[in-house]
């Protein structure tokens, strides 16, 4: 399954860059997610390195989640796709 990242999980004034939140294709209410919880996101940079994470929570109520790295990932990743395994 694939995803969209959209953009760091963020506040008013700061924005965490470990968490980013990631839009599922064909995932679409909250009620969905349920079965994306605890799977692993591959992220695969230009260079062919690969970055994991895992999807901790949902987000809002249009089916986005909030994927956890350990390290923070780039700004070029946003807007670009994710790879969710499990």
């Amino acid at each position: 399954m694939n995803g969209t990242i959209m953009s760091y999980r963020r506040a008013r004034r700061t924005q965490t860059t470990n968490q980013i939140l990631v839009k599922p294709e064909g995932v679409s209410k909250k009620e969905e997610t349920t079965k994306l919880m605890g799977k692993r996101v591959v992220w695969t940079t230009k260079a062919g390195k690969k970055l994991t994470g895992t999807i901790s929570k949902p987000h809002g109520r249009n089916g986005v989640v909030v994927a956890r790295f350990l390290k923070g990932i780039p700004g070029q990743a946003i807007g670009t796709k994710i790879e969710i395994v499990s």
